[in-house]
């Protein structure tokens, strides 16, 4: 049976619903926080049988109804009892709309009064009660009100039956208030459609909060008091708040607590889990926010080659631009030949019908790239180090190899932990082949952005100073970073990925981090076919 509040939710915007009970996806915001808190005064519920009311006028708090009839439940948050009359009232945060009650509370206030007559009340008006300006209002339960709920009803179950996400509101002012508008982005998919749609800032430009790293030996995380403790030696080392937190990176021999796990999958905060090497070995990620419907689309254009071919190759071609901007914008010398070379190849790329073609062009761009990558680097001493064959991994044999292998893992990481979070699964791919273990769509997300924040974040270390030769082990077998080099890299990633720039498309501030997660779900839309093509995201 279907709760109340969904048909409130169906008749304010039927993709918000769809996208709650169809897909599972849920955010809170100021407004869902504040109608929790309103809430509460009535919110304790009230076991006694509702037939136990006397004569006398009483009142009855949170109040469960259900009706077969109907296929609808609902808590009532109040209940105003005189004999055979009932009165329901509905509390709502906000203040009166100077036009009145908009339809949704009172297709709501509705359907609580419909049940109760179904228990044998006789109820001919409800009340809203309006917790910002304090007033009650009488709402008539007629004819008219209640064959536009019972229709609600019925469409609302259909849609449920229809495995497909309605279009996003068009320019609608319901949206800025809205708790998913950051996962449905309605104004984005339409200026993707028609480029002429504005775009409000609807979603925050950042997240509130930062990763945690923890790689000291033998530490212990555990919740107190609503915060993330790290404990070394029985002590506590440092406190974290947990709206602070966007993710937890345990590194090596660290223990969690299971009362912590819990805390940091209601707060929808993953946790990864690397070997000491620095290995990405697990990530632990909430079980909500399943969007079934995305999985099965991502699997069916992974499964069908010539749709996956027109996803990768504007992912491999955007690469290759960015690379292209990059290095036009840092590098020293002549470069016209390599950025030519570039540009011909990325254009190819974004014309290709066929995989392993499209390898063969993102190879030959990125042995272009690398080769010129030392044109960038203006620190002498790590420069003359830099191989001059380029890129060189497994194990890297340069400290600047080194700091790019490092840092395409932190980005890895981060594109798995998105994806985890918008419902894509992070191992089928479109690009990247299936292999056990790898996080293929992972690896497809993170090209894009490869040069974007892993390779700018390298050449910030590197020319600022901020790292220097002393700063990795050098032998024959390979170079790594130490402890401390590492912890200064690891600052200046995350400050690349906090920095925020102006969206070249959609032309309103947000962080690289916000940015990747807009990625993610606009990939998601690109599977379901919302959008036609995939708009990969590129510098100018």
């Amino acid at each position: 049976m279907l709760p109340a509040r969904m048909i409130n939710e169906y008749v304010y915007c039927p993709r918000l619903f769809a996208l709650e009970h169809l897909d599972g996806q849920w955010a809170d915001s100021a407004d869902t926080v504040r109608g929790a808190r309103v809430h509460r005064k009535v919110d304790t519920p009230d076991n006694r049988p509702l037939e136990s009311a006397d004569e006398a006028p009483v009142t009855r708090r949170s109040l469960d109804l259900g009706s077969e009839t109907l296929g609808v439940v609902a808590r009532l948050d109040l209940v105003e009892l005189d004999g055979d009359w009932a009165v329901p009232v509905d509390y709502k945060k906000g203040k009166l709309p100077r036009r009145g009650p908009w339809d949704p509370e009172r297709v709501q206030l509705c359907l609580q009064a419909l049940l109760l007559r179904e228990h044998g009340y006789t109820v001919d008006h409800g009340v809203l009660y309006f917790a910002g300006s304090r007033k009650r209002v009488e709402v008539p339960i007629d004819e008219e009100l209640v064959a536009l709920t019972k229709q609600a009803i019925h469409d609302a179950r259909a849609l449920l039956d229809t495995p497909r996400l309605p279009l996003p509101l068009v320019d609608s002012p319901r949206c800025p208030k809205c708790s998913l508008v950051g996962i449905c982005l309605p104004d984005e998919q339409h200026n993707l459609d028609d480029d002429q749609a504005s775009v409000r800032p609807l979603a925050p430009a950042r997240h509130d909060g930062v990763p945690l790293y923890v790689e000291h030996r033998g530490a212990k995380l555990a919740i107190r008091g609503g915060e993330i403790a790290v404990l070394i030696e029985g002590k506590i080392a440092e406190r974290v708040r947990l709206i602070h937190t966007t993710a937890v990176i345990i590194r090596g021999a660290v223990s969690i607590t299971s009362p912590l796990l819990h805390a940091l999958a209601e707060a929808q905060i993953p946790v990864s889990l690397h070997k000491w090497s620095g290995w990405h070995v697990a990530e632990v990620v909430p079980v909500s926010g399943h969007h079934v419907l995305g999985r099965v689309a991502q699997h069916a254009v992974a499964a069908d080659p010539e749709r996956a071919v027109r996803v990768a190759r504007e992912i491999v071609a955007g690469k290759i631009r960015n690379q292209r901007v990059l290095l036009r914008r840092n590098g020293q010398g002549d470069r016209t030949a390599v950025l030519t070379q570039m540009k011909a190849l990325a254009d190819d790329a974004a014309q290709c019908t066929q995989v392993p073609v499209l390898l063969g062009l993102e190879g030959a761009a990125a042995r272009a790239y690398f080769q010129s990558l030392s044109s960038m680097i203006r620190n002498d001493e790590l420069g003359k180090m830099f191989s001059a064959n380029g890129r060189n991994r497994r194990p890297p044999m340069d400290p600047v190899n080194a700091l790019l292998s490092y840092g395409y893992g932190v980005l890895a990481r981060e594109c798995t932990s998105v994806l985890h979070r918008v419902g894509l699964d992070p191992y089928v791919g479109v690009y990247h082949g299936l292999r056990p273990g790898r996080a293929a769509l992972a690896l497809d997300l993170m090209e894009e952005f490869r040069s974007v924040i892993a390779d700018s974040a390298v050449l910030r270390a590197v020319n600022t100073g901020s790292l220097t030769a002393d700063d990795f082990y050098m032998k024959k077998t390979g170079v790594r970073l130490k402890d401390a080099g590492r912890r200064r890299f690891i600052r200046t990633i995350e400050d690349r990925l906090a920095e925020e720039i102006v969206h070249p498309r959609f032309g309103y501030r947000m962080s690289y981090r916000r940015i990747l997660e807009v990625q993610a779900r606009l990939l998601s839309k690109t599977f379901l076919g919302e959008i036609d093509r995939y708009p990969v995201f590129r510098i100018r």
